[in-house]
């Protein structure tokens, strides 16, 4: 169903309870391809208007999942609600199918062990992950935390993205950009409220910085790195 392109990543969520339903029609708004998996057609016509396709299948069917193409997703979300050997048998065949990064939600500690040393890549927890953060996280792996303020603003910290290394404050202009502020920037664990606008920053600065929803993610789509 889905082939490797240069463009905008690709995101497959298999299990649509609260979690992956939120995870998965977040990041279809923003524009995302995604493909909407669970054995509950019910679950899979609520969200059908919403993402790129939306198929009632089995995640713990090998031949099903590989007849969808999950391989050439680049990430597939696991939001399995409580049937643990189900989201314990999906994350081992989407690995043997060779998909590229897997984030699977784990029910407790224990499950969580299991599927780092089954091969998941991310783990998350439903009371310390909420989907709108994994979303943010899934878009730009640079945004280190989201906290939301309100319904309309947040505050992210960003990992210094590649292009802005070597550029200050003042050359970035994130503020008549994005209409967003830094509030500060982190260094080695310290945070400097007053970072001068011509220094130049290095691969650790973290960037904390407060903005409207819609405007912060437009900056984080924007420095977003593969």
């Amino acid at each position: 169903m889905a082939k490797k392109h240069a463009g905008k990543k690709q995101f497959a969520i298999i299990g649509l309870g609260r979690f992956g339903s939120s995870v998965a029609i977040y990041l279809a708004d923003l524009g995302y391809e995604v493909l909407a998996v669970d054995e509950n057609a019910q679950r899979v016509q609520d969200v059908a208007h919403a993402v790129t396709h939306a198929v009632t299948a089995d995640s713990t069917d090998e031949e099903a999942m590989s007849a969808l193409g999950i391989r050439n997703f680049d990430v597939v979300v696991v939001a399995i609600g409580q049937d643990i050997q189900s989201s314990i048998l999906t994350t081992l065949i989407l690995k043997d199918l060779g998909v590229p990064y897997i984030i699977v939600k784990a029910q407790n500690e224990l499950h969580g062990k299991v599927l780092h040393k089954i091969g998941a890549d991310k783990v998350v927890f439903p009371e310390r992950d909420m989907g709108l953060r994994v979303a943010h996280h899934l878009i730009s792996p640079n945004i280190l935390e989201h906290i939301e303020l309100s319904a309309d603003y947040s505050i992210v910290e960003m990992k210094l993205p590649t292009s802005m290394i070597g550029k200050n404050l003042k050359q970035l202009d994130i503020r008549l950009k994005y209409n967003c502020n830094v509030l500060a920037v982190k260094r080695n664990g310290e945070m400097n409220i007053t970072p001068r606008a011509d220094e130049p920053l290095v691969p650790e600065d973290v960037l904390v910085i407060v903005g409207k929803n819609d405007q912060l993610t437009k900056l984080e789509q924007a420095y977003a790195e593969p």
